[in-house]
């Protein structure tokens, strides 16, 4: 048994250092939420997360999902990101009306890889634990450094790691509820151009940036229905997470002794990350064919401004995001071809918390529709490798940034779009 417990926590460690190695930069859900806690359910755009319980990521996606699993289960997923943001300027304007000087930017998306891990393992004939480390949020977008809206944004980087401990119990043959408790970190990281013309008097421009980190706890809970040997639904919840970022900002360039008296320093900002549920059912309608559907709420209304004030209460910079919640409706099937190959396609509509007239160049979001595809490979009785890629498509963001003197109004549109290619290994012994 000891040998068990410190391979397991030798396993979990690794999978934490990974993560925070790889990143989480690529946002994909709404805003930057990331939906990729597995690769097994990418192929069917996330559809039925709640209630499908295939493999051990339930433990995130709903714990409930735990006592479908007996014995001890593993997953480990990869998913690789290509998110795309390119930016067309239509009439910024500087300080005093004159044109703006710089170009698009750049392609502000790249490549993120976003790994996660989970193990279950049944202690009685009716309570399941399991534990799961994962990025359930994550941003990175970065421009060229003399873009047209570099007094806006030009790096912008949101990194998170939960792990989730659980417990699961089987009231009877068609009730489960499950819990799990989520201790997560963030980090972000801010820069952007400073016209010291407009705030110390010196100078054409320096570059500002602004790091900070935190950790947190939460919660999540989730329950299971069997209603027939057919029809299974699951609903899940997962709170919201208070993080209090302390860190620093500092100026480099010209007038940078300025600028670090008059707004560097010791730094906090008051980040609520969104609360999510989510309502999915899984229908088996053959021997060969199960389909899938979900319904999710995000509370991103938590989110109405980023302040960031040195701790002596000087602002260093407030920008108003006013976002709303939002909601995700997602549909999609799987195909068992034969007992041990299986396909998968999903259709989704992702709804962006973003509103036309306060979208910042960090987060140039919008409404996407997700397709996607995948593949399922069953080995043996008793391990699974899935494939699954997703392209969504992301509605034209048009953007209207009006930051005054300082910044200038920067204008123009959005094109964007994502692919994702995801590959996991699940096994149960």
């Amino acid at each position: 048994m000891t040998h068990i417990v410190r391979h397991r926590s030798g396993a979990v460690k690794a999978i934490a250092l990974s993560i925070a190695a790889l990143g989480s930069g690529a946002s994909h859900g709404a805003a930057f939420q990331l939906l990729e806690g597995n690769a097994s359910g990418l192929g069917n755009a996330y559809s039925g997360t709640a209630a499908v319980a295939e493999d051990a990521s339930t433990v995130f996606f709903n714990p409930a999902g735990m006592t479908l699993l007996p014995g001890r289960h593993v997953a480990f997923s990869l998913d690789l990101v290509r998110p795309s943001a390119e930016f067309s300027n239509q009439g910024s304007t500087a300080a005093g009306g004159q044109s703006v000087v710089g170009g698009n930017g750049g392609d502000a998306g790249d490549w993120a890889g976003i790994p996660a891990g989970y193990m279950t393992w049944q202690l009685t004939d009716r309570v399941f634990a399991g534990v799961g480390i994962g990025a359930p949020f994550g941003l990175k977008t970065h421009y060229d450094d003399d873009w047209a809206g570099r007094f806006h944004a030009i790096k912008s980087e949101i990194k998170t790691v939960n792990i989730n401990p659980s417990l699961a119990f089987k009231v009877n043959d068609v009730f489960s509820i499950g819990f799990g408790v989520n201790f997560q970190r963030i980090d972000a990281d801010l820069t952007n151009a400073v016209n010291t013309a407009a705030l110390a008097g010196a100078g054409t421009s320096a570059l500002g940036r602004i790091k900070g980190d935190d950790t947190a706890w939460g919660w999540n809970v989730g329950a299971m229905f069997q209603l027939s040997p057919n029809t299974r639904l699951g609903v899940a919840y997962r709170s919201k997470v208070d993080y209090k970022l302390k860190g620093t900002a500092r100026f480099t360039g010209s007038a940078a002794a300025t600028l670090n008296t008059l707004r560097g320093g010791d730094v906090t900002a008051d980040v609520e990350l969104p609360d999510t549920a989510t309502f999915s059912i899984v229908q088996k309608i053959s021997e060969r064919w199960t389909m899938l559907g979900d319904v999710s709420w995000t509370g991103w209304s938590t989110l109405q401004e980023l302040a960031v004030n040195r701790v002596d209460g000087v602002n260093v910079t407030t920008e108003e995001l006013k976002w709303r919640d939002t909601w995700r409706v997602a549909f999609g099937g799987t195909y068992a071809y034969t007992d041990t190959l299986a396909f998968k396609f999903g259709l989704a509509w992702d709804q962006t918390p973003v509103r036309d007239t306060t979208r910042l160049p960090r987060v140039p979001d919008e409404d996407r529709v997700w397709l996607s595809l995948g593949v399922q490979w069953k080995p043996n009785a008793t391990s699974a490798v899935d494939v699954g890629y997703a392209h969504l498509f992301v509605k034209d963001a048009s953007i209207r940034a009006n930051g005054g003197t300082a910044k200038g109004f920067l204008i123009g549109e959005y094109e964007n779009s994502v692919d994702i290619l995801g590959v996991q290994y699940s096994s149960r012994f």
